[in-house]
């Protein structure tokens, strides 16, 4: 497990915790390797049950992403413009934690 928290609220179900974390790791995955893009946005999906208002989602992936500079729009936004069948990689060009 990475070295930050995931953003989560209290009065969540185990299951929405799940497809929460889950997609968090699917959007890790994203910069750490890659991953095929109808699998992202399944999970997207299940989080976005979860999370169905935008200013909600926005709060949590901004939390996401000072914990662990991954910006999951920048994931969300690749898979939206892409093609099924293809493999998203995104590249984290404004890395906080190491500024040299």
């Amino acid at each position: 497990m990475a070295g930050y928290q995931y953003p989560l609220r209290a009065d969540w179900s185990t299951e929405e915790i799940v497809k929460v974390i889950d997609f968090f790791t699917k959007v890790e995955q994203a910069y750490e390797s890659s991953i095929e893009r109808d699998e992202f946005m399944r999970y997207y999906r299940a989080f976005k049950s979860v999370v169905p208002s935008m200013a909600e989602e926005k709060t949590l992936c901004k939390e996401f992403e000072e914990s662990s500079d991954y910006v999951a729009f920048r994931v969300v936004k690749a898979a939206k413009e892409s093609q099924p069948g293809e493999l998203l990689k995104v590249k984290n060009n404004q890395s906080k934690r190491h500024p040299f």
